[in-house]
Parts: C-alpha cells; sequence; structure tokens
C-alpha cells in the first residue's frame, strides 16, 4: 500500500495553523468526517490521544506520526499537515514538530499498520523531501510529492 493513495485533498494541509499539540490532533483526526462515522471519529480520537500518553509520537526533524487503531475502523486512513508555525509537541529531540503524518486503522490490520508506520518514517527521513514538502501550496501538489517521492525511494 502507498501513503499518497491515503492522502486526498480533505485530509491534507499545506499552511496548517494550530497552537498546540492538542489541537493539531483535534483538527486532524476532525479532518477524517466524511470518510469514518461520527461515533467512531471520536473512538480514533480517543486512540490517538491515548497512544500518545504512552510515549510521544514527535520522532524528531521536526516531524511527529501520530496513529492509533479501533475496532470499528475498516480500513486504514491518514491525514497530513505541514504546521505554519512549529508547535511543541514533546519530541524525542526536544525540538518543535513542523510536520504533522496521522496514520488510523483497523485494530485487526497491526502488521500493515507498523509497515506504513515504517514507510512514513523512511520517507520523511530525508531532509531533500522534507524541504520539497514545505515549498508546495496546494495539497494537491504535497500528495503529489509524496507520489514521486515513493516511486523514486520504493520501486526496484
Amino acid at each position: 500500500m502507498n501513503i499518497f493513495s491515503l492522502l486526498d485533498p480533505q485530509t491534507v494541509f499545506p499552511d496548517f495553523e494550530v497552537k498546540d499539540k492538542a489541537e493539531i490532533l483535534t483538527k486532524l483526526v476532525s479532518s477524517l468526517e466524511g470518510k469514518v462515522s461520527e461515533g467512531e471519529i471520536e473512538r480514533v480520537r480517543e486512540a490517538v490521544i491515548e497512544r500518545e500518553k504512552i510515549m510521544s509520537t514527535g520522532v524528531g526533524k521536526g516531524l511527529a506520526i501520530p496513529h492509533g487503531k479501533t475496532a470499528g475502523l475498516q480500513e486504514t486512513y491518514a491525514a497530513f499537515a505541514i504546521l505554519k508555525d512549529p508547535v511543541d509537541y514533546e519530541a524525542i529531540d526536544n525540538k518543535p514538530v513542523n510536520m504533522v503524518f496521522l496514520l488510523v486503522g483497523p485494530q485487526s490490520s497491526n502488521s500493515l499498520h507498523i509497515k506504513l508506520l515504517s514507510r512514513i518514517s523512511r520517507l520523511m527521513n530525508n531532509s531533500d523531501f522534507r524541504n520539497s514538502l514545505r515549498e508546495c501550496k496546494t495539497p494537491e501538489d504535497i500528495i503529489e510529492r509524496f507520489q514521486d517521492e515513493e516511486h523514486v525511494s520504493f520501486s526496484g
């Protein structure tokens, strides 16, 4: 499964205005409304927040990858934001976050979830790719960059 195929213009934000970690999580999960049932949105939000309480998903280099799984989801969903202003996220390197990739999926798909998290980490570890994302002005540009980068990174 490709990362870019999980994204669509409704869940990608090139100039995301938020003031703190809680607002990031709330707004990104809310962007899944229309894809996920109203009741399930709340369970997804709780799962993501619970996961965050275990350990911050701020993985360093200005990136956070909040994630969670619930029994009510039938498929995997994602949202991505480039923050207008960096936000403290209690990241492992103690630096603020300026990009956030949310990944949520079914409770039952553990191995897919782990593979996708690994793929996101591998893509986002590339500083040239992160810099090229910052130059994107529209959700469509961001999705296209992910598609291009995945093609280069994972083909062959």
